[in-house]
């Protein structure tokens, strides 16, 4: 099956469960043997492994049929698909140099659009344009039609403006506040719910919404809503409404870090692997988030085949930040499969090159990671002059006054120093004695790591540990 029916399945791969099941929704087909390959896509495009065979007694011509007729009905309903279209008869219209079909192929997009279309604005804007381009020419019975269009939804398109700008201004809060500043951004709760329930509005300003409200939500970790607006958008997918493979790969990757939030992992890591299904521009960061939970669930196999998978995208993404969090993590899939020797050479490489880069962003995931592999691999020595040449402990002290969060490098640091009789037993000891407890949530696995190390490399120092938790 692999040899004769390799392309379709290849095909068949990439197909996401909101595109089969709208697919099996719609299809008017009377051959019997279609529909079974149309319901086996749908089956198998549910599963992470394992698929169903195909019938490979079924007439290759009929596998073709399908590739051909499920890429055009897609493309019916794909609003990134109408994007393209509309850019491309702009600049036809631009440049005089749109052809008759072209024209007709505008005429039917302006049949067919109102001010609940998902690109409303921007045929609005391409009508405007095609108007100038009629009138100069004198065509008035087009002009005429084109400008009914416009007169007619002349409110609607301003009123999408509108909350268009509004948008941006709630954005600047939410955003200010996912970063890390005292900003509030509750205040738009409201409003945006409001936008995104609002079935009179374009479905660009909707989307756009929903997206700020996930933002919003996660601020606040207020999941309940969160769950309830994926599921509304959820239902508009399934009914082909507001559909592109850009939008649906990118809500798999919210469903999976709601999911993970909620603690439902099953859920979460089935809805990461749909999200890496297209290696789009976002590409390196769902496997990122995916890699995150199968590295927290101890799939650590599955962990380093994902991103192992993905390596060659990692060259070519031009975001830094998504660069080095895949690289935190795939040091963590090497040390979690006892590749600790692969992990401490990849290190080692990447810090040579990139080191102002790694300082520029997530410095502190990436040294975490490194100094737990050296505490593994007993070279205390090189932690120590790498954490006194990069400064990386008074560094996280600053962080860490900000953020409040939990000073894993200098755990680690003072570990390694004490190993190499750099520091006295005290010294050591004092840093013990202000350990979060074990069962401190937010201490997560870096604290039973160090535990792990502390035991094995100062034992003496451990059983202090140990007496001093019992106290506590």
């Amino acid at each position: 099956m692999k040899q004769k029916l390799r392309k379709f399945q290849e095909f068949a791969e990439g197909l996401l469960p909101h595109e089969t099941g709208w697919l099996v929704t719609i299809h008017q087909f009377t051959d019997p043997e279609k529909i079974s390959i149309l319901e086996r896509l749908d089956h198998n495009s549910r599963l992470i492994r394992n698929p169903l065979p195909f019938d490979e007694h079924i007439d290759k011509r009929k596998y073709s049929y399908i590739i051909t007729w499920v890429a055009e009905r897609l493309a019916t309903i794909d609003v990134d698909h109408q994007f393209r279209q509309i850019v491309h008869l702009e600049e036809q219209i631009a440049t005089d140099a749109i052809q008759p079909d072209e024209e007709r192929q505008l005429s039917r997009i302006l049949k067919e659009t109102d001010h609940r279309s998902y690109n409303f604005a921007k045929i609005y804007e391409l009508a405007r344009q095609y108007r100038h381009f009629l009138l100069i020419r004198m065509r008035y019975r087009q002009h005429q039609e084109v400008d009914e269009f416009l007169r007619s939804f002349r409110a609607q398109y301003d009123h999408s403006r509108d909350i268009g700008d509004k948008i941006h201004y709630a954005t600047q809060d939410i955003v200010k506040q996912y970063a890390g500043s005292p900003a509030e951004s509750i205040q738009w709760e409201r409003w945006l719910t409001d936008v995104f329930t609002d079935d009179q509005i374009d479905g660009a300003n909707r989307y756009m919404a929903l997206v700020r409200l996930t933002f919003l939500y996660f601020n606040y970790k207020q999941f309940d809503p969160l769950r309830e607006k994926f599921d509304t958008y959820d239902a508009l997918l399934t009914t082909g409404i507001y559909y592109s493979r850009r939008l649906l790969i990118n809500y798999y990757s919210n469903r999976l870090l709601l999911h993970n939030f909620c603690s439902e992992y099953d859920q979460a890591i089935w809805y990461g692997y749909l999200s890496i299904r297209e290696r789009n521009t976002d590409y390196i960061h769902y496997v990122n988030t995916l890699s995150g939970v199968l590295l927290r669930q101890q799939q650590n196999e599955q962990a380093l085949a994902v991103m192992r998978k993905a390596y060659p995208e990692l060259k070519a993404t031009i975001s830094f930040h998504n660069r080095l969090v895949f690289v935190a993590f795939y040091l963590r899939g090497l040390h979690a499969n006892g590749l600790l020797a692969n992990g401490e050479n990849y290190a080692e490489s990447f810090l040579r090159a990139y080191s102002q880069e790694i300082f520029d962003h997530r410095w502190h995931l990436f040294f975490t990671v490194f100094f737990d592999i050296l505490l593994h691999r007993d070279k205390t020595a090189r932690l120590v002059r790498l954490a006194r040449k990069y400064r990386v402990v008074q560094r996280e002290q600053e962080q860490a006054e900000r953020s409040g969060s939990h000073p894993y490098l200098l755990w680690q640091y003072t570990l390694a120093a004490y190993v190499e009789m750099k520091i006295t037993r005290a010294k050591l000891e004092d840093i013990i004695s202000h350990l979060p407890t074990t069962d401190d949530t937010a201490s997560g696995p870096g604290l039973q790591s160090f535990l792990v190390h502390l035991k094995r490399l100062a034992p003496e120092v451990a059983r202090f540990q140990r007496e001093q938790s019992g106290e506590r």
